[in-house]
């Protein structure tokens, strides 16, 4: 064994605290259980244990929130949370607490005893001022919503990386919120009072990225009529965030990978290199594995990148969160001056019910919608339906080559909606318009003026239909 001490859990479930004794035991640890932080506090003062587990919410009190309590008596002893409050302010907590390991409930109970048996043997030395609670009107100001499984690896990754600079690369589908993320690891760490700088690389032209990474000087291009400064400069001190990265040129790669090796730019058509001390987290929805193999992405600048991997999940692997995120972006469309609304609990679970293809930013167009165009402040399951139309599957829609053409669909969609009557004109525009957007935006690379041109309609009446609809054309841009 690693210690001959005994370990302490702190838990009132006893349910929860029988399981975890018993792992414990069989692993051969002594263990001396209490419900709450009077009855930790007393045994703290009587003996010393090797390790404590302790929940936050505790019969009397936040568990968290007295550890410095804890610290006082046993400073060198490593503490373990668990909490069924799993969100972000939770992890957070955890982590600014210096907690040895933080479990969300609930918790794998063999990575639970090999975390244990980790910190038994590991005493970690005590760290002055611990800071026992969440950083003021941290709750308030969290950018991500959700307290699924899925979403519980998000939380415990930023964590980690709250204290170093170490290099982070956020990939998942677009409109899962990989800008959230990087702005939650700069907002929460040790760089929040430095500058947060974002720069998506696909939307800038290739001959351009050099310079608005590194700046240039005065004559270094046609155009360069002064000198400008580049995003690594205007980031020095803090965060520079580089968006969807496997669309940056090849030469703009090399001279990236440089610049993150030596810490240090050179703005184009300059002579003199220039110190930057800028943590780097880059983000991209494409899979970076083939376009290495390909050869138009650098194999060296993805393992500079990849230092620490989070993998954002896509909106139908966190359903559990469509309720949380759907109420949460109500209270925004409210504070951005569009009516309050409540969603039922039938309204929910329509939404529930949707494929979001978009992922979180379809989900929150949807919902600025309905704040926008429901009749009553209640939006039940039917103001869904009449609003955003029903679920339409791209894959049962006829092609070209299908027989019966437009008729024949419109059939077989009355024939499985069955919309009531006064509702036919309505939701037949929206079940056909929605697909035949996503069939133009598709053939077209997500390119809005394309579409428009293919659809022969004007682009500022495609833009308010795909916001409308609430369509991602970002998804349809190639891969």
């Amino acid at each position: 064994m690693p210690t001959t001490l005994p370990v302490l859990p702190v838990e009132d479930d006893i349910a929860i605290a029988t399981v975890i004794i018993a792992a414990l035991e069989d692993e051969g640890f002594t263990i001396v259980h209490c419900t709450g932080i009077a009855a930790r506090d007393r045994q703290l003062e009587q003996r010393r244990f090797g390790v404590m587990l302790t929940d936050v919410i505790l019969e009397d009190g936040d568990g968290l929130a007295s550890l410095s309590a804890v610290r006082d008596r046993a400073p060198d002893m490593p503490v373990i949370v668990l909490s069924a409050q799993n969100t972000l302010d939770t992890a957070v907590r955890a982590s600014e607490s210096e907690a040895f390991e933080y479990f969300p409930k609930p918790f794998d109970l063999d990575e639970l005893v090999h975390a244990v048996r980790q910190a038994a043997g590991s005493r970690v030395p005590a760290v002055d001022d611990v800071a026992s609670a969440a950083i003021p009107g941290e709750a308030e100001r969290m950018p991500l919503v959700g307290r699924s499984p899925a979403m519980q690896g998000v939380y415990r990754m930023i964590t980690r990386v709250l204290r170093n600079d170490l290099t982070v690369l956020i990939t998942g589908e677009s409109g899962t919120g990989k800008e959230l993320v990087a702005e939650a690891i700069h907002e929460l760490g040790n760089r929040r009072t430095g500058p947060f700088v974002a720069v998506n690389t696909a939307a800038i032209p290739a001959d351009l990225v050099e310079s608005e990474l590194f700046g240039h000087e005065k004559g270094a291009f046609t155009g360069a009529i002064a000198q400008a400064i580049g995003k690594f400069e205007q980031a020095n001190g803090g965060t520079l965030f580089l968006d969807e990265i496997g669309d940056m040129p090849a030469e703009a790669q090399t001279r990236l990978l440089r610049a993150l090796q030596s810490g240090r730019i050179r703005r184009v058509g300059g002579r003199q290199e220039i110190a930057v001390n800028v943590r780097i987290i880059a983000a991209t929805n494409r899979d970076l594995t083939p376009m290495i193999a390909a050869g138009t992405f650098r194999e060296d600048l993805f393992y500079r990148l990849n230092v620490v991997p989070i993998v954002l999940p896509p909106l139908r692997e966190r359903r559990e969160d469509i309720a949380a995120l759907a109420q949460h972006f109500l209270v925004l469309a409210a504070e951005d001056g569009l009516p309050r609304r409540l969603l039922t609990a039938e309204a929910i679970e329509r939404l529930e019910q949707r494929a979001w293809r978009g992922n979180v930013r379809e989900l929150r167009n949807v919902v600025y919608r309905l704040a926008l165009m429901a009749r009553e402040d209640r939006i039940d399951a039917d103001a869904v339906t009449d609003i955003i139309g029903p679920e339409i599957n791209p894959a049962s829609v006829p092609t070209d080559g299908g027989q019966g053409g437009f008729g024949a669909a419109l059939a077989g969609w009355l024939t499985v909606e069955s919309p009531p009557p006064g509702a036919l004109y309505h939701r037949a525009l929206a079940a056909f318009e929605k697909p035949l957007i996503e069939y133009a935006l598709g053939r077209t690379g997500g390119n809005q003026l394309r579409a428009a041109q293919l659809l022969g309609i004007n682009r500022n009446t495609l833009r308010k239909r795909i916001g409308e609809l609430g369509l991602d054309p970002d998804r349809f841009s190639p891969a």
